[in-house]
């Protein structure tokens, strides 16, 4: 029998971590940043120089997206996840810096891994090949840092019951590795 989503809101708490299992369904609610590799790129720089990021790290959720242009009466065109490999260079520094929740799809370096377990964090993977239905999703879109990189450039979001699978848990369990090990013969 599948089990209901757990309903959970951002920021989220070591504690509320802590309960997550990979493979567990869950609805996001409250605000998430979307942030692509040019954006890694740059946060990553301005750290390096000592300077203060374009958001808040410390606790925060950033979802690997550009979104769409919106269409009248949408906060948001389509928002579908982007590969997170690509993030997988910037990711530790980002954890180690604070934020907590990841958000995209695919699988992770063994480095991030090891960053998500000794940072507390978390990796959501939200489904690819929907941006237009996670757009509903999202009440409220906006420019937040660098809007010369277009799409890249770092947007706020108000999440309303935004779908996602626990894919990598802060002990590590990885549904990229776990999942299809069951069905090996």
């Amino acid at each position: 029998m599948p089990q209901e989503p757990k309903r959970l809101t951002l920021p989220l708490s070591e504690e509320v971590i802590l309960f997550l299992r990979a493979g567990d369904a869950c609805l996001l609610n409250g605000t998430a940043y979307t942030a692509r590799d040019a954006a890694h790129r740059r946060i990553c720089e301005t750290l390096d120089a000592g300077l203060k990021p374009p958001f808040e790290l410390k606790d925060s959720a950033i979802y690997y997206a550009g979104p769409a242009p919106a269409s009248a009466g949408h906060a948001v065109g389509p928002i579908g996840p982007t590969t997170s490999y690509r993030m997988d260079a910037y990711a530790p520094m980002l954890l180690r810096e604070g934020a907590r929740v990841m958000i995209g799809k695919g699988d992770r370096s063994e480095e991030v891994i090891g960053a998500i377990k000794e940072y507390r964090g978390i990796y959501f993977a939200a489904v690819g090949g929907a941006a237009a239905l996670l757009a509903e999703r999202v009440k409220a879109c906006e420019s937040c840092a660098y809007p010369d990189l277009g799409a890249e450039a770092v947007y706020r979001l108000e999440l309303q019951d935004f779908p996602v699978f626990v894919a990598i848990d802060t002990f590590g369990n990885d549904i990229y590795k776990e999942g299809p090990a069951k069905y090996r013969v």
